[in-house]
């Protein structure tokens, strides 16, 4: 199973543990996780179900190119992270 990971400045936010997840594809990674934690989806992803501009997603080493679908593929053995961009000076 895939491991979805949050980075602290999510997890400062909402209880977002890591899980492991049987998931083909980021979206269905994401749906798992965020039946279990609905408040989490509005963090992510916008009012469409696209990724949020401050959000990237790294699917082990690279990140995902379909930040509309999040189709991009996972492997049983791939770690999800999801972070949220900081801002400031």
């Amino acid at each position: 199973m895939a491991r979805v990971s949050f980075t602290a400045n999510l997890r400062r936010h909402l209880d977002c543990s890591p899980a492991e997840v049987p998931a083909a594809t980021v979206r269905a990674a994401l749906d798992t996780v965020f039946a279990t934690n609905p408040r989490l989806r509005s963090y992510v992803l916008d009012e469409q179900g696209r990724l949020r501009r401050h959000v990237t997603i790294f699917v082990g080493d690279r990140a995902i190119a379909d930040r509309a679908g999040l189709s991009d593929p996972v492997g049983a053995e791939d770690e999800i992270i999801v972070f949220q961009a900081l801002s400031g000076g």
